[in-house]
């Protein structure tokens, strides 16, 4: 029997983890045992729960410092793996789940010899459509957010396929992928123990595509399985789409996966396309470019 550890990080948004842990009760985890493991992130107050949950073992744990998407989430797996984790779910808290998705990511690694990580196909949640006015009300729900991750290596830029198009059934191979979503992806133990961990540089953004860039130098393959969805609201817990916290952080950090991963030439062109950010990007945008040539990873240099 499958022993399965989800990680969550829960940073000021109880309503969100409360939600989550109520959408974590109605999933089917016959023949699995499940734990689950909420990373309080030095939120303002610490979040508790006195409820009981029947389909799995709650543990709550908290850091006095906030460790980001990354330092979080590391937290959390290297409990699972002392706790003898056969996979680790490293799981977004502003979601809602189908209740197959674990059994159906599950089945992946037995298909799937050469898996070490697979994400499922992930629905943006009525309402938190990047094009709220597109759709109509029949098609809500039915929005993709990824079906797949994609990178375009020449411009160092990382996209989700199919995102904010109808699910009509065009992405329902299951195949491999060039990177998992951090939203929600399963890790075999053996990736966490012979890739190493996500690294904390990033704090937020772009850590779920470096590991899956290192699982796939390592000989590991990264999947995406349709069989497995839930749905997103999208950026629930940083702030919305094109916020200066997404400015800071992706701005830096896209710039630090480039410089581990991306041809020389397309290296070159960063460099050059991060001086035109320091002439003309906003304001956050061009503290991130700072702060990575200064070598401020981790939280950085971003407050609100």
């Amino acid at each position: 029997m499958p022993n399965i550890f989800i990680t969550l990080i829960n940073y000021n948004s109880k309503e969100n983890m409360l939600s989550c842990l109520k959408s974590l009760e109605d999933i089917d985890v016959d023949k699995l045992t499940l734990n689950v493991v909420v990373i309080d992130n030095a939120s303002t107050e610490t979040f508790r729960t006195d409820k009981a949950y029947r389909k799995f073992k709650l543990k709550l744990i908290r850091s006095e410092e906030n460790l980001g998407f990354s330092g979080g989430h590391n937290f959390g797996i290297r409990y699972a793996l002392d706790k003898g984790a056969d996979y680790v779910v490293v799981l977004n808290d502003d979601i809602i789940l189908d209740k197959d998705f674990l059994t159906n990511l599950l089945k992946t690694f037995s298909k799937e010899k050469d898996c070490g990580i697979v994400s499922p196909k992930i629905y943006f949640a009525k309402g938190y459509e990047f094009h709220k006015d597109r759709y109509k009300e029949n098609e809500l729900g039915k929005v993709i957010w990824y079906a797949g991750g994609k990178i375009d290596w020449q411009n160092v830029i990382a996209y989700h396929r199919g995102v904010d198009e109808v699910d009509s059934g065009q992405y329902e191979k299951l195949g491999q992928t060039d990177f998992a979503s951090g939203c929600c992806m399963m890790i075999k133990k053996e990736v966490l123990e012979k890739v190493g961990l996500l690294d904390s540089r990033y704090f937020l953004y772009y850590e779920d595509n470096d590991l899956s860039q290192r699982a796939k130098k390592m000989g590991f393959a990264i999947f995406y399985q349709p069989e497995a969805f839930l749905w997103h609201l999208n950026a629930g817990s940083t702030g919305g789409s094109g916020s200066t916290l997404q400015d800071y952080y992706i701005t830096r950090n896209r710039l630090l996966f480039g410089s581990k991963f991306a041809s020389l030439r397309a290296k070159i062109a960063l460099f050059r396309e991060s001086l035109k950010i320091l002439s003309a990007g906003r304001y956050w945008q061009k503290r991130g470019i700072i702060d990575y040539y200064l070598r401020r990873f981790g939280k950085g240099s971003y407050h609100e």
